[in-house]
């Protein structure tokens, strides 16, 4: 497994910018598709970004063009730009791993809190 730890999370107000970090040690990255989740109280935990080896990427609908996930392997860093937010972005986000060829994640982050402001 790698050992992730996200940074970044905080309060903004609607409509503002914030960008979350997840650094990554332990096995080797460049081998892991890497994805962000998130969990609103009261909610199940989502896929809301996904980033391959490839560094093909996919988005749930609801953030489609205004978050942005990035992988830098050279700093072992995953990075979710997220722009334009809304209160309904309000969650605890966790930056997750899973080897080539593996269905499920078994590498995750211990989770950052963003809140949106109205």
């Amino acid at each position: 497994q790698v050992q992730l730890v996200e940074s970044g999370g905080g309060l903004v107000q609607t409509g503002g910018s914030l960008r979350l970090s997840c650094a990554a040690s332990g096995r080797t990255f460049e081998n892991y598709h890497l994805a962000w989740f998130r969990q609103a109280p009261g909610q199940q935990r989502e896929l809301i970004a996904f980033i391959a080896i490839t560094f093909q990427t996919n988005y749930k609908d609801s953030v489609k063009g205004r978050f942005t996930i990035s992988r830098d392997n050279a700093k072992n860093t995953l990075y979710l730009q997220m722009n334009s937010l809304k209160p309904e972005d309000t969650a605890v986000y966790y930056c997750a791993g899973r080897t080539f060829g593996a269905t499920k994640y078994d590498s995750w982050g211990q989770g950052t809190q963003v809140t949106v402001s109205s």
